[in-house]
């Protein structure tokens, strides 16, 4: 069973748009609507315009599987996100068709209807935006969409659901773009042990878990904050620089050498499952993370304030670090997950 309909039960409730500023749906494509977690930040503008329906997530969970996206035919959206790693992989930086290797580390995708950039750089501010990066760049799916659109146009089956979707059977780029959206929109992950524990329902930390929580508390919240786990910012944290690219960070999108290799906050929920880490994969497990904040981050003009102004690292004991990793666990989702 996928992963929409597992958290279908608890996180979405099927009711009638009612809102003059929505479109109205008829009975037969009900609107899904978000029962937001609590402590979650409000939903991406996005969500509002393109709210995820029963045939469109449908849709949209098939085209995210679809190889045919890609030029050869041998690479979906789901090739690199997969769901027991979060929906990302374990590849240092993404793999695309014909064994081409990706700019950056492939990022995990969760609760993606919360937040309000898209890709480690922050390049695409909603969805439906999105999704046609992957598909036009040469070291991903090197293919175009009017490509695309031609093939899925032979397939009955999209015909059909496209006509359920959105009224006919027209395949069009904007309702690609929007019933992957949608799609992506429903995996959210609010069932790790954390949150149970959130919520009073009979779940404990550790010993270990506490003092980790404790220590996280303390040295990590300010960036991993919110129940999202992310203050969804652009930092330069001194993560050492991919000599094999012209990768430059934040500053790729605004032409502010001041965000030189600045990245968005990673989100820490499920990040047991996303090894290795690092915007190219440069650390193998959160104990290499963890070592390399403690030992000292390489040094820039633009380091981030909280660590330019405490000697250019996090000081953690050994015994800080066994337990932030403990509390990060946690942070699991096994029915996101699949696992």
């Amino acid at each position: 069973m996928n992963v929409f309909f597992k958290i279908l039960p608890l996180l979405l409730i099927l009711i009638s748009c009612t809102s003059d500023d929505y479109e109205q749906f008829s009975y037969e494509n009900p609107e899904l609507i978000f029962t937001v977690p609590a402590g979650f930040p409000q939903l991406n503008a996005s969500v509002y315009t393109n709210r995820p329906t029963k045939y469109g997530v449908i849709l949209g969970e098939k085209l995210f599987h679809e190889k045919r996206f890609s030029a050869d035919n041998t690479i979906s959206c789901a090739s690199c996100h997969i769901q027991a790693s979060a929906f990302a992989d374990h590849h240092a930086q993404a793999v695309g068709i014909r064994n081409r290797i990706g700019l950056r580390n492939t990022p995990p995708i969760q609760n993606l209807a919360f937040m309000q950039f898209y890709n480690w750089d922050g390049s695409k501010l909603s969805l439906e935006n999105q999704s046609i990066v992957p598909i036009i760049t040469h070291e991903e799916m090197d293919s175009s969409i009017l490509e695309v659109i031609g093939k899925l146009q032979t397939d009955l089956t999209y015909r059909v659901l496209f006509q359920k979707a959105f009224g006919d059977d027209q395949i069009t780029p904007e309702r690609i773009y929007k019933s992957i959206a949608q799609y992506e929109y429903t995996l959210i992950s609010a069932e790790s042990k954390y949150d149970k524990i959130k919520r009073n329902e009979g779940f404990f930390f550790t010993q270990s878990e506490a003092k980790g929580y404790e220590v996280f508390q303390q040295k990590c919240i300010s960036c991993h904050s919110t129940e999202l786990f992310t203050d969804q910012t652009f930092r330069n944290i001194g993560f050492p620089v991919n000599t094999n690219s012209n990768e430059a960070g934040r500053a790729r999108v605004t032409g502010n050498p001041e965000e030189y290799m600045s990245f968005r906050v990673p989100s820490l929920r499920n990040v047991e499952f996303t090894a290795p880490y690092g915007s190219f994969g440069q650390f193998a497990t959160l104990r290499e993370v963890l070592d390399y904040f403690d030992n000292g981050v390489i040094a820039a003009d633009n380091l981030d304030p909280i660590l330019k102004n405490n000697n250019n690292r996090i000081p953690l004991t050994e015994e800080e670090k066994e337990a932030l990793i403990s509390f990060m666990k946690t942070l699991s989702d096994l029915k996101f997950t699949g696992q």
